[in-house]
């Protein structure tokens, strides 16, 4: 979309319900062309510490007096002024991240059924009695932290804030969202919804700005009760050593290295659409990536085969061309990826895509790029690239599948395909991961399945219930009645 068609100042930022100007801005690029896309606010510590004051009052005003039930059809009206923009919202997360639109256009629809879910959750999360001595009641309560930190990444802005956001505003707490300074055209359009929806002033405050600036002082403001940090492994823990300073709690979504576990008797069929998609979505910019393919023996040459077919068809394109994939975000990030696979070049290189011949040579575009014959520990096969790469590992039995598919040190989403009801069992347990998809891969995306990991993918749970109870605070109450 043509930004004179925004009905928002992609310069401004909401602190306490007012729209401001920073003294400085920061230029948003097309990841498509290289090209400047707008100006969007740079705001630091003063800005941050007054979005911390504004959520402070938003507390003790009417958003922290109102009932959960007020707040779900708060929420349920954003949703359902998210579903009339869903194609607005696709255009400026297509144009902002550079991916298809097809795949930003899915994005708006699942922020808008997060939205749709927390709003209908909010009333629904309760405590519980607890049987204890004779002359006493006791029970619990769930509350709000209090001021909330969200800090989103540029490759999923509108799902990622609806998974952390929502479920943060759907307890009662108020929120400061820090967008990634790549990509925040969907976060202040998210924030002009939710005025429209009816959300007080202050509940939502938005602060863009630069990690080293924004994101800092959000992560050690000692005014924040609660961080949720979505990003790499060394940001995270960052955040993680800042919050740490204010005892405060934090939950990391910090990327993997995940497995697709494919056995003899598996359904090449079924299985190859989710094994390719896994990784290429996105142009492989996604936390949850399938970047790992172990495939039994018998079957490595078949699934290789067939694997490297749909590759050979994959193109990469500009956002709007809405082709299999898009650019990468920026020119660093084409750097990082680029840089990995020269450290491939000892490997099989099974198969690529192609990068149509119109695309602007301004563009961050990579071709994806499948790897065969790859060892465990390779460096492509245990750190996260974050790009179209994935690597095709052979193994003997489902001892060395296991073993290979727990040997990194990240734990976020694994999948297996088999036909065995036993071994779907047994490896669900065994793997060392968030989330665990027995014959699919993501489940649709799922807003109501909890959603986090383990290892260097960090802790803490969102999407689903578990969302609303990692954003509140377990209170205990003992009553003496005699």
């Amino acid at each position: 979309m043509a930004l004179e068609e925004l009905w928002f100042d992609p310069a401004e930022m909401l602190i306490g319900g007012r729209w401001l100007r920073a003294d400085r801005t920061l230029t948003l690029e097309d990841p498509s062309t290289g090209a400047p896309l707008a100006e969007i606010a740079r705001g630091g510590a003063e800005e941050v510490d007054a979005a911390v004051s504004a959520a402070q009052e938003a507390l003790g005003g009417d958003w922290g007096r109102m009932t959960a039930a007020e707040r779900g059809r708060i929420l349920a009206r954003l949703a359902r002024l998210v579903e009339e923009r869903i194609e607005t919202l696709a255009a400026l997360e297509s144009a902002d991240v550079g991916k298809p639109l097809t795949q930003a256009r899915a994005d708006a629809r699942a922020l808008a059924r997060y939205l749709e879910f927390y709003g209908g959750a909010a009333d629904k999360v309760m405590g519980e009695t607890i049987p204890y001595l004779e002359g006493y009641t006791v029970y619990t309560l769930r509350e709000p932290h209090g001021v909330t930190g969200h800090i989103v990444p540029w490759n999923y802005p509108m799902q990622i804030i609806g998974r952390s956001v929502g479920g943060a505003l759907a307890m009662g707490n108020a929120c400061v969202l820090k967008p990634a300074e790549e990509a925040c055209l969907t976060a202040l359009a998210f924030a002009r919804l939710a005025e429209e929806a009816g959300l007080p002033a202050g509940a939502l405050n938005v602060v863009p700005g630069l990690g080293e600036e924004a994101g800092a002082a959000l992560a050690a403001h000692p005014g924040v009760n609660h961080i949720s940090f979505t990003g790499s492994v060394a940001v995270g823990a960052k955040v993680q050593a800042a919050a740490a300073q204010n005892v405060v709690p934090v939950t990391l979504e910090l990327g993997g290295k995940s497995p697709q576990l494919v056995f003899a008797d598996a359904d090449l069929d079924a299985a190859l659409p989710f094994l390719v998609n896994a990784g290429i979505q996105n142009a492989g910019q996604t936390c949850s990536a399938s970047s790992r393919i172990l495939v039994e023996r018998a079957r490595h040459d078949e699934l290789l085969e067939r694997m490297s077919a749909r590759y050979r068809a994959l193109r990469v394109g500009p956002a709007r061309a809405d082709l299999d994939l898009g650019p990468l975000i920026s020119a660093r990030q084409k750097a990082i990826v680029e840089g990995y696979l020269a450290r491939g070049g000892d490997l099989e290189l099974a198969a690529r895509g192609e990068i149509v011949g119109n695309a602007p040579a301004g563009g961050h575009y990579v071709a994806p790029h499948l790897f065969a014959g790859v060892a465990p520990d390779h460096v492509l096969a245990q750190e996260e690239i974050f790009g179209p790469v994935q690597v095709v590992i052979p193994f003997d039995d489902e001892e060395e599948a296991v073993a290979i598919a727990n040997g990194t040190p990240y734990g976020l989403v694994a999948s297996v395909w088999t036909e065995s009801g036993a071994r779907q069992m047994r490896l669900a347990r065994r793997l060392r991961a968030g989330q665990v998809f027995i014959n699919n891969y993501g489940a649709g995306g799922g807003v109501e399945l909890p959603f986090g990991g383990v290892g260097r993918s960090g802790h803490g749970r969102e999407k689903g219930f578990e969302a609303l109870y990692g954003f509140s605070v377990l209170k205990t109450v003992a009553a003496r009645h005699g």
